[in-house]
């Protein structure tokens, strides 16, 4: 048994680092992107390579393992360990050094690939290999499993790319490994001088041969280079502390020729014959993992070919080179860069993707990248595809089809016994497959668990024992991560689904796509860690909390990983109750960036609210889930005693308002916004009722009330109501001035009789017991985890539109004729101004009340601002403004209803100008919250002030969310405006 207060008193004198025993640290990392989970003693952070050596050293003398890990995104298991985890990422994450003229540069191992190619790209230099995961994977994983990436067909794998590796053994030696045996142990040399013959001849010939060790690379003939032997080795020889690698020249222009084929077969046979044209890439998938083709060329497969050149002509007539070339059904190119980079993130995020089968079936790796020569790999895969018919098995092939690297997820029942059995049957014959082929197991993402122990059926047992010889020279006392490559563990234990319940959690919350298991949805998180990119690309949200932290637990992989923790029981043990889960929690925005940006679409937001329901289930909640939780009550309670002037006197006066705050768990620094004097609501009924007595006049004078053929419900949601009615004025105006008409919303529902028990149920078209009730989305009540309150509260607001969600046909593009005539509308949609209630009502609702059919007749008929002029007023032509804007996109409008129509809306107005990804940061109650203040200041400082900062003279600030106009108003003092606003003034100029 291990001494661990031993070793954690000892690894706290000696090491500078931070230094992890605790829950959260060790469940963070007890899984990487594979199948397999272990759970380790320690994490430690290194500051620098002496805490490296001291760690080694502290950790020999215990008997202890270390694992040194990355980004944790590999896909074989490798970095996962039971000893003492070493996490880079922290602190010994600096590009030490970039010389253009050598074409070199110094890396410390926990730096991000895409922070070296942002160095590079002013001196039109990058690091040739990038994975898909390149914006968050490390150079130091990226060596440990000789990652390729799309770009290997022209500059090939890390290993190519390395030229010098500064690394600490076990036994504490410090070597440079170079080129000429530089660095190299005692007994290597003698090692490969021993067996020249099976060096030579014992290692196929492929330009993806990732799997084992590149034991001939020590050949004298390839200059016996010690560093690019150890490339692939999966930390199992020493550990990197810093590593000069070669840079390549970046064309100044790029094409993207995207060639479509009838199936991936037909595509793979392809690929071979375009190399020759020496493109940058060649990439292959199948229509399976692209959930919208708009853009690609006709076909169900296709090819991404990239060609390169001094001028966007060279390079965009490469391309047409390999069109010409190919034998398509269809062909586009591409010379756009920002077009590129959308084709590009359908290819990138189909690593994600690719772990749900089209029907929702999970789908998981194990086969994720073997490679066979290029030439072979059409024959591999009809020879692929028939062995997973035999074995009742589905996957979806894609990859680095011009190497021959195939990756594939396949759908594999690793929660079953039978279906463990299957999975261990199916991978030895895969493996005999690949060797038949003249393949490699793996073919990037290294052997790990997942493939280590089939490397006899690839090598033969006398060139793994060659390995095994190989290890004991550079780790004699195995204490680097043990259980791979050589004396691995068997590939069907340690499996991360193990330790799950078995039965579905009771939850809340539907499901719907998991099958209504709370564990199936925790099981979304792969670990491909999209969630950990540091730097907002485009419209994208995940994960502001994480980019403001930079803590892996502020991710939504690490809350994902603590959840699944909570569930195994092990290391989590006290279930909804964990601090350590409320915690990491705590500051997650839901935002809900994750359920869009997030290829799998875990939906943490939901996640939130589920634990937090749960957590204090009859227990004191803090303050702030009483105070702005419970918002609306307290709202509707100042309108009912017209106190709204009271309230914002009191809130003026400094000490009052600070005694407000701390009562109701307010961040000190955050002013408490003033209400309306007149709710929405109020102002509408007034108008409504000088428009009816209009009616009349003009029906006593003979007149046909001239009434619209279009007509909706506008929602009376809580911020435009009691906090920004001048929102829902203006957006009246827009509405009318487009031809819908708007309804008097109800707010009386009535006392009736169920037919079959007598119970009371509400109904609108009683005459009996007239109750005032007000529509809710639940939303403050969802945030907060106070979920038996939300479902009351959407009951309440189901039972008062009943007669309005009758089954019917959707609603039709165009005016019937009895609405043309002046008689009842067409089912009104709903149309709502607050971003957050809308997402609330069309994707909270369903989830929360799956049973209740009217929830998804509801949620169905909810539209945005620019979704009900697109839909109703097709004809309408906004006023044209001819002005730039600035501001940010909603994160719910992003995440869950889509902004197309939008920027559809802002064009036609002539509001030119893009809006910036990210997340405002107030986030509803979150940025409001105490103890959030600065997370919440370091997500607006990250997009959305800097773009208003810069703004140009006359720019429109557009925030269609109160939260985003509150967080613009206290943090950089201007106003921002709803869409509806700005439109709506222009119809007055």
């Amino acid at each position: 048994m291990t001494d661990l207060a031993g070793l954690e008193t000892e690894l706290r004198a000696a090491v500078r680092g931070e230094v992890g025993f605790g829950v959260t640290a060790r469940a963070l990392v007890t899984m990487d992107a594979s199948n397999y989970r272990r759970v380790p003693a320690a994490v430690v952070a290194p500051r620098d390579a002496d805490d490296v050596a001291a760690v080694l050293e502290v950790c020999r003398g215990h008997g202890v393992p270390v694992v040194a890990r990355g980004g944790g995104t590999s896909i074989a298991g490798q970095a996962t360990g039971t000893g003492v985890v070493l996490d880079f990422t922290r602190h010994m994450n600096r590009l030490v050094g970039l010389d253009p003229a050598t074409r070199t540069a110094v890396v410390q191992p926990g730096l991000v690939l895409d922070r070296l190619q942002e160095a590079a790209a002013p001196h039109g230099l990058r690091f040739g290999p990038d994975p898909s995961t390149h914006s968050r994977c490390t150079l130091g994983g990226m060596i440990g499993n000789n990652s390729c990436g799309s770009h290997s067909v022209a500059w090939g794998t890390t290993a190519d790319s390395v030229r010098e590796l500064d690394v600490i053994t076990a036994r504490g030696l410090r070597l440079r490994l170079g080129r000429d045996w530089a660095g190299a142990p005692d007994g290597l040399r003698e090692l490969v001088a021993g067996d020249l013959a099976r060096l030579r001849t014992g290692f196929p010939e492929l330009p993806r041969r990732i799997s084992g060790y590149a034991l001939d690379a020590l050949l004298p003939e390839k200059a016996a280079d010690v560093a690019r032997s150890f490339c692939g080795s999966e930390g199992t020889l020493a550990v990197l502390t810093e590593a000069t690698v070669r840079l390549v020249e970046s064309p100044r222009a790029r094409a993207l020729a995207v060639l479509g084929y009838a199936d991936e077969t037909a595509a793979a046979e392809a690929a071979a014959g375009l190399l020759a044209h020496a493109p940058l890439t060649v990439e292959g998938m199948a229509a399976d993992l692209v959930p919208d083709p708009a853009g690609l060329p006709r076909g169900a497969a296709w090819l991404f070919v990239e060609t390169g050149g001094e001028t966007a002509a060279e390079a965009r007539a490469g391309a047409e080179t390999v069109v010409r070339a190919a034998d398509v059904l269809d062909a586009r190119v591409v010379t756009d860069p920002a077009g590129q980079r959308a084709l590009w993130r359908i290819r990138e995020d189909a690593s994600g993707t690719a772990t749900r089968m089209p029907d929702g079936t999970e789908a998981w790796p194990g086969w994720e990248d073997c490679a066979v020569p290029p030439a072979r790999l059409g024959a591999y895969l009809r020879d692929f595809r028939s062995l997973l018919s035999a074995h009742g098995l589905r996957g979806t092939p894609y990859g680095h089809f011009g190497d021959g690297c195939i990756h594939v997820r396949i759908d594999f029942d690793l929660l079953s016994e039978p279906g463990v059995v299957r999975f261990r049957r199916f991978s030895e014959e895969l493996a005999d497959l690949v060797v038949a082929h003249g393949g490699s197991l793996s073919g990037e993402h290294g052997d790990g668990q997942a493939r280590a122990e089939l490397l006899p059926r690839m090598y033969g047992a006398e060139t793994v024992a060659l390995f095994e010889r190989a290890k004991a020279v550079w780790d004699p006392d195995d204490l680097l991560n043990p259980g791979m490559l050589v004396r691995p563990a068997a590939l069907d234990t340690n499996l991360r689904f193990a330790a799950l319940p078995r039965e579905p959690v009771s939850v809340a919350f539907g499901y719907p796509s998991d099958g209504g298991d709370f564990t199936a949805a925790v099981r979304r998180c792969v670990g491909v860690a999209k969630c950990r990119t540091t730097a907002v690309s485009g419209p994208s949200v995940m994960c502001p909390s994480f980019r403001a932290t930079g803590e892996e637990e502020h991710s939504t992989r690490g809350r994902a990983r603590l959840l699944h923790e909570m569930l195994a029981g092990e290391l989590v043990t006290d279930g909804w109750r964990s601090t350590e889960v409320r915690d990491a929690l705590d500051l997650c925005l839901s935002c809900k960036g994750c359920r869009s940006d997030c290829p799998v679409g875990v939906d943490m937001a939901t996640y939130k609210a589920e634990f937090l329901h749960h957590h204090y289930e009859g227990r004191r909640r803090p303050a702030s889930h009483y105070s702005m939780g419970r918002l609306p009550v307290w709202l509707r309670l100042v309108d009912r005693t017209r106190t709204a002037a009271v309230v914002n006197a009191l809130t003026s006066v400094r000490p009052l308002a600070a005694l407000a705050g701390r009562l109701g768990g307010i961040a000190p620094e955050r002013t408490i916004p003033r209400l309306a004097r007149e709710t929405f609501s109020r102002w509408e009924r007034r108008r409504q009722h000088r428009r009816t007595q209009d009616w009349r006049e003009e029906a006593r004078a003979g007149r046909r009330p001239d009434l619209p053929a279009r007509a909706a419900f506008l929602w009376p949601d809580t911020f435009t109501e009691h906090l920004s009615p001048s929102v829902g004025r203006a957006a009246v105006r827009v509405l009318e001035a487009a031809g819908i008409g708007l309804l008097p919303f109800p707010t009386r529902r009535r006392k009736t009789r169920r037919p079959d028990d007598g119970t009371p149920r509400a109904h609108g078209m009683s005459v009996r017991n007239p109750r005032r009730t007000r529509a809710c989305c639940g939303l403050t009540y969802i945030s907060t985890g106070q979920l038996d309150q939300a479902r009351t509260v959407l009951r309440r607001t189901l039972d008062l539109l009943e007669p309005f969600l009758q089954p019917e046909p959707e609603l039709a593009s165009e005016p019937s004729p009895s609405s043309e005539a002046g008689g009842e509308f067409p089912a009104p949609p709903f149309v709502v101004l607050e971003p957050s209630c809308a997402a609330a009502l069309r994707g909270d609702l369903p989830e929360l009340l799956p049973d209740d059919p009217r929830a998804a007749r509801l949620a169905a008929r909810v539209l945005t601002f620019a979704e009900a002029l697109e839909r109703l007023a097709p004809g309408w032509t906004p006023p044209r403004l001819d002005r730039l804007v600035t501001g940010q996109t909603h994160c719910h409008q992003h995440a869950v209803l889509g902004d197309a129509p939008d920027r559809r809306l802002r064009e036609a107005a002539a509001l030119t100008g893009d809006l910036v990804g990210g997340c405002c940061g107030l986030a509803g109650n979150f940025g409001f919250e105490k103890g959030h203040f600065e997370v919440s200041r370091a997500c607006a400082e990250e997009q959305l002030l800097p773009a208003v900062r810069q703004r140009a003279p006359d720019t429109v600030i557009l925030a269609d969310g109160f939260s985003c106009r509150t967080q613009l108003e206290q943090l950089a003092g201007v106003r921002g405006r709803h869409l509806a606003e700005v439109l709506a003034e222009a119809l007055e100029d």
